[in-house]
């Protein structure tokens, strides 16, 4: 729930670092967010008729609201593993770029400081400071 919040939190915040754990929840819980009232209402019938228009302002509206925080978590994702932020662009290459993206996506981030921050993770911090001592 914390890395839901710290997303929220950094709506448009395209500098520093997220962890897989907060891009990975935030990223599932958009999609849950996107896809469940649909099915729900898909589920009861109201998509057909007079209230399809209604259906599809709503989800315009949320999907509106969720894309610049799903692009700012990526980029941060991209910042972890010491990569730009304009590598969000591969995913425009047809099959291949979704491919890399994700795995750039699953690939560990940095452990230490890198030229994006500090790092996102807590045992990383510990390890760092054992290291100083």
């Amino acid at each position: 729930m914390n890395e839901i919040k710290s997303a929220f939190s950094k709506y448009a915040t395209f500098a520093g670092r997220a962890s897989r754990k907060e891009y990975w929840i935030f990223y599932l819980a958009s999609q849950i967010l996107i896809v469940a009232p649909y099915s729900f209402l898909e589920r009861l019938n109201v998509t057909e008729g007079n209230m399809t228009g209604i259906i599809g302002v709503f989800m315009l509206l949320l999907t509106l609201a969720l894309i610049i925080p799903l692009i700012s978590v990526q980029v941060r994702r991209l910042h972890d593993i010491n990569k730009s932020g304009w590598y969000i662009f591969i995913v425009f290459i047809p099959i291949i770029g979704a491919i890399w993206l994700f795995i750039l996506d699953i690939t560990a981030g940095d452990m230490g400081e890198n030229m994006y921050g500090p790092s996102p993770y807590a045992n990383a911090d510990m390890l760092n400071n054992a290291d100083t001592a």
